[in-house]
């Protein structure tokens, strides 16, 4: 069923749901009698608490019906099907089939593996680059540090900028003879990443370094990566339908492979495919990917909260948001609906986030007296894992801990100081607390899997496409246009001016 969320039978109930709870302080709310039971859920350890929302009993049963009339299942079952429901591309949505085992029967895995491991097993080399953007770079690279305790010897880099200093410093203390490098562009036409990899060919035969021998490619179009001049047996291919943001699970996680080994990257993928089994076959009242949705839709277009944060309270998770800004800004952050019809209301918050604790001495003095209201996520691992300082860091970690939820709990309670306004805190901040045990690959596969979920279960509810990203598509089309001797009149006359300015510097 295609339906915008303003046509769902339930959004004006909702609507008046919204009105009334926004009368009720959040202090009050998360006292209420079995709040802890309904807005408490565990999968097998990983913990979702959402209780700290604007919600009741009522809303959340509204909200559910809301998605039940959405038929957010079915359209589930037409992406585990591998139907076509990237419609403006005409693909379908592949990147849950990467998770599951039987994929690890087919050549492709085979090639990737084979290659991980002799890769790894090299005494020669020392570094292996991985030279991408955008989900080319920030995936891998976010896993990769989550999963650090786990790397081998090598040491395992990813330059993503155009700027020619990204690639000066992370070449800055490697040998040419001791140096692997990955390109990773799914169509193999990416200019960032060609311009990097086209430096790497001069800085490798500067050396006397023959470049197909320390070289391979991971695209969704091996026979561009074939003329560009990549030996056809370090080309490794992933299919048309994996978007570049849902990439990671495909060959575009080489390097993570390389970093912490073929089991560990299995187990990786396991955490995932029990997640993509939760959300296709669980029910919406107990599927956490579909109550997070809704989160996002109650939040952003009943409430009106415009931004969304992600605070992960573990420090290999420094990436994290900056992974998942792309992966719902770019999938959700459209202005018309899966048939190119204006949207009637606006869909994907603004999502930004920093590492905890560090965020508490940086912008949460703005969340926890601004004007302005946001939603966020907490995240916290129950236990830390590979510290080998002397004794007292498990303390540290308790503290930890006890930060996350201690702002959980401040950011919507408040304090209220009536004698001292500049001491008072309004609270109803809401939040939600993601715990898990220990940051292991199959946690991270879970936690990866969970929100890519979320922010494709928020699309069907918006009645979007999750899957296309046209508006970066533009960007690239307007840069290349600049190269050209004599731009278009549609440029601006300051642009105009400015490239003036560059010809008289001898740019």
């Amino acid at each position: 069923m295609k339906m915008q969320l303003i046509s769902n039978p339930h959004y004006q109930s909702l609507m008046s749901e919204a009105r009334k709870i926004s009368t009720v302080p959040l202090k009050k709310l998360i006292k209420q009698k079995n709040r802890e039971n309904n807005f408490c859920f565990s999968l097998d350890g990983l913990w979702v608490d959402i209780s700290r929302h604007h919600i009741n009993k009522t809303i959340f049963d509204k909200l559910i019906r809301l998605a039940n009339a959405a038929s957010i299942q079915d359209k589930f079952s037409m992406l585990n099907k591998g139907e076509h429901i990237n419609r403006t591309e005409n693909r379908p949505v592949l990147h849950t089939k990467l998770r599951q085992p039987n994929w690890r029967k087919t050549d492709e895995w085979l090639k990737i593996v084979s290659f991980s491991e002799k890769l790894r097993a090299s005494q020669n080399i020392k570094t292996i680059i991985n030279i991408g953007i955008g989900g080319s770079d920030l995936g891998p690279a976010m896993v990769t540090n989550a999963l650090r305790t786990f790397h081998g010897r090598q040491k395992i880099r990813f330059v993503s900028n155009v700027d020619p200093s990204d690639l000066n410093d992370c070449l800055e203390d490697c040998e040419a003879n001791t140096t692997f490098f990955l390109v990773t562009s799914k169509t193999f036409t990416t200019a960032e990443t060609l311009q990097n990899a086209s430096l790497v060919l001069n800085w490798l035969r500067q050396a006397n370094i023959e470049p197909s021998k320390h070289m391979a490619a991971i695209t969704a179009s091996p026979n561009k990566a074939l003329k560009w001049g990549i030996s056809e047996e370090h080309i490794f291919n992933f299919a048309d339908g994996v978007g570049g943001r849902y990439s990671l699970w495909s060959a575009v996680g080489l390097p993570v492979m390389i970093a912490i080994g073929k089991e560990n990257f299995v187990s990786l993928l396991d955490g995932a495919n029990q997640i993509d089994n939760h959300v296709f076959y669980t029910p919406n009242n107990k599927n956490l990917a579909i109550i997070l949705a809704l989160l996002r839709i109650w939040n952003r277009n009943f409430l009106n909260i415009p931004m969304h944060g992600i605070m992960p309270y573990d420090q290999r998770l420094a990436y994290l948001p900056a992974w998942a800004q792309q992966l719902e800004m770019e999938s959700n952050g459209k202005s018309v609906d899966i048939r190119g019809d204006p949207l009637a209301l606006p869909a994907s918050p603004l999502i930004w986030g920093e590492i905890g604790t560090n965020a508490q001495h940086s912008f949460f003095q703005y969340l926890h007296q601004g004007i302005e209201k946001q939603s966020l996520d907490i995240l916290i691992p129950r236990n830390s894992l590979g510290c080998f300082l002397p004794d007292g860091w498990q303390q540290s970690h308790q503290t930890l801990v006890y930060n996350a939820l201690a702002q959980a709990e401040a950011l919507a309670i408040g304090e209220n100081n009536q004698k001292d306004p500049h001491r008072n805190f309004p609270g109803g901040r809401v939040s939600t607390l993601i715990s898990w045990n220990k940051t292991d690959p199959f946690e991270v596969g879970r936690l990866l899997a969970l929100y890519e979920h979320i922010t494709i279960a928020s699309g069907f509810l918006w009645d979007i496409n999750s899957f296309d990203q046209w508006g970066v598509e533009l960007g690239k089309k307007k840069a290349k246009e600049l190269e050209k001797p004599n731009i278009r009149n549609d440029f601006s006359p300051a642009a105009r001016r400015f490239l003036t300015l560059l010809k008289s510097e001898n740019w």
